[in-house]
């Protein structure tokens, strides 16, 4: 075992074309938190880092040619059915509301780079 264990999972990243296109959605439309947002020269553009409040995890807004991913976050709401009402209204591309006997209410979402989310109750 390592003298230095790893102790939790700071971010996640998530390939995107355009920053600010990307910081306008999950922050306006999705309501996440702006946490970090510091030029890199060597990088090519930003390291942006948005979160719910609260949250100890952050998702990295990384520039990235290959976008479109499926990238296995999975967000957490209180009512997903709500959630997915409001965004639907402000014209987000929402999957189904899934109701399932025994399985909290779930939906897919993608970003303006078509990159793939989930939400669950």
């Amino acid at each position: 075992m390592s003298k230095h264990p790893i102790t939790g999972i700071r971010t996640v990243g998530v390939p995107v074309s355009d920053q600010d296109r990307a910081v306008a959605f999950y922050v306006g439309v999705l309501g996440l938190q702006k946490r970090l947002d510091a030029p890199v020269e060597q990088f090519g553009g930003r390291w942006i880092e948005v979160a719910p409040p609260g949250a100890v995890t952050t998702i990295a807004l990384v520039p990235g040619e290959k976008t479109g991913v499926e990238t296995g976050i999975r967000l957490t709401v209180g009512d997903a059915a709500a959630l997915h009402a409001s965004l639907s209204e402000r014209g987000a591309e929402v999957g189904e509301l899934l109701l399932w006997d025994g399985v909290p209410p779930m939906f897919t979402l993608r970003d303006p780079d078509g990159n793939g989310l989930e939400v669950v109750e």
